[in-house]
């Protein structure tokens, strides 16, 4: 007897997922197919690509079989395809509500937590699950970032991409955040006059230091994990280009050289900053500059409690050493406050001679 369900998943895992999908669809449409057959057209659309037609699909099937935790835990997976990483979590969990022991949704709910950074939270899902290869190399790789001496790039772009709807309202607000403006005064002391430069804003963020800064820029590029952010700077229509991309990545690529390269409240999610001021030394052209903000540690670097990484100063000028800058200005600064209390930090230029 012929097995429609087994046909369309032999097809998805031969390549051939288009054929798959149209072959569900017309048994669907045909009043012949049931929850399992809107399972696997949703897997054969997200195996061809067509994310949002999965999500479509998802949907009507949750809506026909709302106590399914398969057809929930597809609707999670197309959401997770989609990036979509805290209601993709959220249909994991529910699934997992119905059928504590559904082992797809909780591995996927792992998978999800741990491409949001958050290595702790994913291997709770995982630990309880039978070990397997994929299982075991997503432990492993949720050891190594909470071993990094970084934050995770997946930590960085879900954090952000939460906080963008308000970020500005909430930054110049409740948290006193002053870094754009203690760089530009620091700008003022050290390369005073400076005009008409090219300026490189890594982790710009909404744009708010990029704002502070556009009056001295002939050209204005931007950088950052988060693409919510960006389409928030983009809409300030002071940028010549944006691009979603790690700091570091941005760095290394090929491209012009800057009068100015621009991290407010950036560097906080770096520990280890050897190989960034590196890619900044190459980066800036003669007579560049690196203005940044950091907050305070004793010495070396540290992770602070709220997830976010110190440096010392004396860390900072060996780092700026190590990669050929001079250090032009330090100075406190306070670049934010918490719990009402002004966070200790430093505001740096370190200058290509």
């Amino acid at each position: 007897m012929d097995d429609p369900i087994a046909d369309a998943e032999a097809l998805i895992a031969a390549g051939n997922a288009q054929q798959a999908a149209a072959d569900l669809r017309a048994r669907l449409a045909a009043g012949r197919g049931g929850a399992l057959a809107r399972i696997t057209l949703v897997k054969a659309l997200l195996a061809s690509g067509e994310t949002d037609a999965a999500l479509e699909e998802a949907r009507q099937a949750v809506a026909l079989n709302p106590d399914v935790p398969q057809v929930i835990t597809a609707l999670g997976e197309g959401l997770l395809q989609k990036e979509n990483l805290p209601l993709a979590i959220a249909e994991f969990q529910r699934a997992l509500r119905l059928d504590p022991e559904y082992a797809p949704a909780r591995l996927l709910a792992g998978r999800a937590w741990l491409q949001a950074g958050e290595a702790d939270k994913a291997l709770e899902y995982f630990e309880a699950l039978e070990p397997s290869g994929e299982r075991d190399a997503m432990i492993a790789r949720a050891h190594s970032i909470k071993t990094a001496h970084r934050s995770d790039p997946g930590y960085v772009r879900h954090l952000f991409d939460q906080f963008a709807v308000d970020y500005d309202q909430r930054m110049t607000g409740p948290l006193s955040y002053a870094a754009p403006q203690i760089l530009a005064a620091l700008a003022d002391l050290v390369m005073p006059g400076r005009e008409h430069i090219s300026v490189l804003d890594l982790g710009c963020g909404t744009g708010l230091a990029g704002q502070a800064f556009h009056a001295r820029a002939a050209r204005m590029d931007g950088v950052d994990l988060s693409p919510a952010m960006i389409a928030k700077a983009r809409a300030r229509n002071i940028y010549d280009t944006l691009v979603v991309a790690d700091l570091e990545s941005a760095l290394v690529a090929q491209g012009d050289a800057y009068d100015l390269i621009l991290a407010a409240d950036t560097l906080v999610y770096l520990g280890d900053l050897r190989s960034l001021f590196g890619h900044v030394a190459r980066r800036l052209a003669p007579d560049g500059y690196f203005l940044f903000t950091t907050e305070k540690a004793g010495q070396g670097y540290e992770l602070g409690p709220k997830r976010r990484w110190r440096h010392s100063e004396a860390y900072l000028r060996e780092m700026a050493a190590a990669a050929g800058l001079n250090v032009a200005g330090m100075m406190d600064a306070a670049p934010r406050t918490e719990a009402g209390q002004p966070v200790p930090g430093l505001a740096v230029a370190l200058h290509r001679a």
